[in-house]
Order: C-alpha cells, then sequence, then structure tokens
C-alpha cells in the first residue's frame, strides 16, 4: 500500500544509499548492470528510470528487463559471458572485507587453510573484478569489514590489477557515506558523508587511514522529490529498503 501520508518526510538513510549507488552507473550508457542486494538494486533501477535510460537490466537468468520488471529482451549465456569479459558490464557487488586497495574478500575469514569460518568462496569475484568495472556495497561500516589486509583476495584491488584492462572501482557505498580511490596511490578515499555521519565516525569504522581530501567532505546529494516518489511509491513501497541498514538519517 502506497505511504501518501509520508511522502514530505525528509529523505532516510536507506534512501540516501539507494540514490549513493544509483549515481555508480551515472554515464555509464549500456551497459549490464548486476547489482547484488537489495539497496543496488534499487539503485539500478532508479538509475534506469531518471538519469540512465540505456541501462540494462536482467531478471538474472536469461532475460532483459525493463526497471518496472516487464521484458525487453533475451540475453543467453555466451552474450552475457561476452559482455562480462569485454568491459560491458558494471556489477555491484557486497564485501566481507575490503582493504584500502580495493581488495575484496567474500571467501573466509582466518587462515585459508584452517578458516576460523566460512564464507561464499571465491565465485565470479576474480572475473568480474578484472574483466569489467565493480563498485560495493556494504551495509554495516564497521573495522570487521575495512581491513588492512584482507584474509583472502576473492575480488582484485588496484595494487593487484597491473595490466587488467578492464579493471574499475567506481565507488564504495556504505551506510556511512560514499568511497572511491582516485588518489595518487589509488588507496581509499571518503568522497561523501550521508547526512547526520561525520568524518570521525567514518574514520573510527575503519580499519586502516583513510583519504578526505583534506578540506570538508561534502553530504551525499539529496534525493529529488521525483527520485524520493520512486522510491517509495513505485521501487519499495513496502519499505524494506529501511531494514537492510537500520540506521535512519539524523
Amino acid at each position: 500500500m502506497t505511504d501518501t501520508a509520508g511522502r514530505d518526510r525528509a529523505p532516510s538513510r536507506s534512501e540516501y544509499c539507494v540514490i549513493a549507488c544509483a549515481e555508480a552507473w551515472r554515464g555509464n550508457g549500456e551497459v549490464l548492470a548486476s547489482p547484488m542486494g537489495l539497496i543496488p538494486s534499487l539503485g539500478a533501477r532508479l538509475a534506469r528510470h531518471t538519469f540512465a535510460p540505456d541501462l540494462l537490466l536482467t531478471d538474472g537468468e536469461a532475460l532483459l528487463v525493463g526497471p518496472g520488471g516487464e521484458v525487453e529482451g533475451w540475453l543467453p549465456y555466451r552474450r552475457h559471458l561476452t559482455m562480462v569479459t569485454g568491459g560491458r558490464r558494471h556489477v555491484m557487488m557486497g564485501a566481507s572485507q575490503l582493504d584500502r586497495y580495493g581488495n575484496q574478500n567474500i571467501s573466509c575469514i582466518g587462515d585459508w587453510s584452517r578458516p576460523a569460518r566460512q564464507l561464499l568462496g571465491v565465485r565470479g569475484a576474480p572475473v568480474n573484478t578484472l574483466n569489467n568495472p565493480v563498485s560495493y556495497w556494504v551495509p554495516r561500516h564497521s573495522p570487521r569489514v575495512f581491513v588492512e589486509k584482507v584474509d583472502m583476495v576473492s575480488g582484485v584491488g588496484y595494487d593487484r590489477a597491473a595490466g587488467a584492462r578492464f579493471h574499475r572501482i567506481p565507488r564504495v557505498v556504505t551506510d556511512l557515506g560514499v568511497l572511491d580511490f582516485e588518489t595518487p596511490d589509488r588507496s581509499m578515499r571518503l568522497v561523501s558523508l550521508h547526512p547526520g555521519v561525520t568524518v570521525d565516525e567514518v574514520r573510527e569504522a575503519t580499519g586502516f587511514p583513510l583519504h578526505s581530501g583534506g578540506g570538508r567532505v561534502p553530504y551525499t546529494r539529496e534525493p529529488t522529490a521525483g527520485e524520493l516518489r520512486l522510491i517509495r511509491d513505485v521501487l519499495d513501497p513496502d519499505g524494506r529498503r529501511d531494514r537492510e541498514i537500520g540506521a535512519p538519517a539524523r
């Protein structure tokens, strides 16, 4: 049921996260978006609805779909692989660990030969990161995720990707802000804060020194009235986005 009474309420933290994820695909043109997780999926669909009309969305299997789920075409697996290896896909993955250069771990915690915890496994992370742009979504920004050194490299960071033609990590979106790697040594930088968050809060939640540009860090851009309407009334009328992070904007 549409929440018409809440249309004028201020944007929530989760809605800033949706906007930040959507911005990852700005200017990409006709590429295949592969968002993993609810908020990245809402971001990709919002981008397609608004400033990225050429973005390609899939049902996760073999169909190309519109932002409302309507079928637009067929994407056989062989064609999907061509897009992957040719840099024509932009993935937004999760991460159990990320280091300052963007190396990602989704495989295990602890020594690989005898891990303390088994996770998803490496899966497609090496192919993704070496062959097409990969951004990350982290719903809980903490020192347990943002570590000095990942326990195992699943997705490849900038310090390991020399010569990889299509390797690029456009952005990392968390419940606290947005980060990228646009620094001389390609180490992580704080780009924007979600309203209510401070630079010190992000630094305390990060397990390595973090660039912040030396000046005032701006806030993540506010959703427009039209974007809020789409998020609240069309894309996620049940408000599932709020349950993914559980931290409202202050």
